[in-house]
């Protein structure tokens, strides 16, 4: 078990001879792990985490993001960032570039590998199975939550690979090339360049269900040969996801969730790694201010509403995203489309996007959805 430390909140020490509120958080995920992380930071508090017997192995796989404000430990932890960004469409292109927020890669495992330094030096004890609450305060759960079937779903297949030859533009990212086959759905390329000879290409679409392996690699194939002419590479390893598109019910309705299971994921892009940064700094500042420890889904109700329309069209309209995202590309500055994307967009932003977007499709999506509209769970105001 642990050993007394001591633990700070806002630079004012706690003795470890204090009670210390005995916080356990099941699961040693991303969000469990970034919380432990921050130990030292919940003055009050000795947090143990909790690794259920049988989770699987951990593997590396990269995180996208937006730089931001309380992103400064990922961003030294980055393997890459980019300053400019790309939507490519069979009809054209949008390049979106920031210098204040640039586009960033991240490895699962050098963020992990971190924060486990960081919750051993302020002695946040890891301990193997067993489900719960034994001789806890708090218990909060982190495991991934249920996926609800016929859920949109984000799934693709990556490949990071070395050409011989220089091919790619190191200083610009493609988030999203629509010049892929559009049969089973929203499908496109997403390549970030590491060097000249070196990136990693996904195979991403969006649709209810999942595609064989070789139908992403045949695309990354034939799309790196008709568009870079490289029809030769070395494979230095592969990565495969699937992110569920939308609300997720909690795993377990007692116990208060965090991370994907407190509501982080972003319905709309399965962006998920900033928001519950942002979903623990949230928790951390209201313990500082001697409110009980707890989280809440980061997410504007808003921009949830806002993500059901959008998810609709893409699920019902498939063939209207590369022209929807390459307007909204061309409509924005690159500052503009990483706070939009982030969850940080006020009024005029948001209503920037809805003017540049075609109405039809939307009006077809918002009529859909209310249709068939179910309560959801609670989210930010805003």
């Amino acid at each position: 078990m642990t050993t007394a430390f001591t633990q700070h909140c806002g630079g004012c020490p706690m003795s470890p001879d204090h009670a210390m509120r005995q916080v356990r958080v099941l699961g040693d995920g991303c969000a469990a792990l970034s919380l432990a992380a921050r130990a030292n930071e919940l003055a009050g508090h000795r947090l143990t985490l909790v690794r259920p017997r049988g989770a699987p192995q951990e593997t590396d796989h990269i995180w996208g993001f937006w730089d931001g404000p309380n992103l400064a430990a990922a961003s030294r932890l980055a393997r890459k960032r980019w300053h400019s960004w790309s939507i490519v469409t069979r009809r054209g292109k949008a390049v979106l570039r920031s210098h204040e927020r640039p586009y960033t890669a991240l490895h699962r495992l050098d963020w992990t590998a971190h924060c486990r330094e960081a919750a051993r030096r302020a002695g946040v004890a890891i301990l193997t199975g067993g489900e719960a609450a034994t001789a806890a305060d708090q218990v909060f759960d982190s495991r991934p939550p249920p996926v609800p079937d016929d859920i949109m779903l984000q799934h693709f297949l990556g490949l990071e690979v070395r050409s011989k030859r220089a091919i790619f533009d190191p200083d610009t990212a493609i988030l999203m090339d629509f010049r892929v086959d559009q049969s089973r759905g929203m499908h496109f390329i997403y390549l970030l360049p590491f060097s000249a000879t070196e990136a990693l290409v996904e195979s991403t679409l969006f649709t209810p269900s999942v595609c064989p392996k070789s139908y992403y690699r045949r695309e990354i194939v034939a799309y790196l040969e008709a568009h870079f002419g490289l029809d030769e590479f070395e494979t230095l390893r592969t990565e495969r996801g699937v992110i569920p598109l939308g609300i997720l019910p909690p795993r377990d309705p007692s116990i208060p969730g965090v991370g994907g299971n407190g509501g982080a994921i972003r319905p709309s892009s399965g962006y998920a790694f900033p928001f519950i940064q942002k979903q623990i700094d949230r928790a951390i500042a209201a313990a500082c201010e001697g409110r009980e420890l707890g989280f809440a889904m980061p997410h504007r109700r808003v921009d949830l509403w806002m993500d059901a329309v959008l998810l609709t069209v893409l699920r019902h309209w498939p063939e209207q995203a590369p022209e929807l995202f390459l307007r909204m590309g061309r409509a924005l500055d690159g500052d503009e489309f990483a706070r939009f994307l982030s969850g940080e967009a006020d009024l005029p932003l948001r209503l920037k996007v809805i003017m540049a977007m075609p109405k039809a499709p939307f009006l077809r999506g918002l009529v859909r959805l209310l249709a068939g509209s179910r309560p959801q769970r609670t989210a930010e105001a805003g």
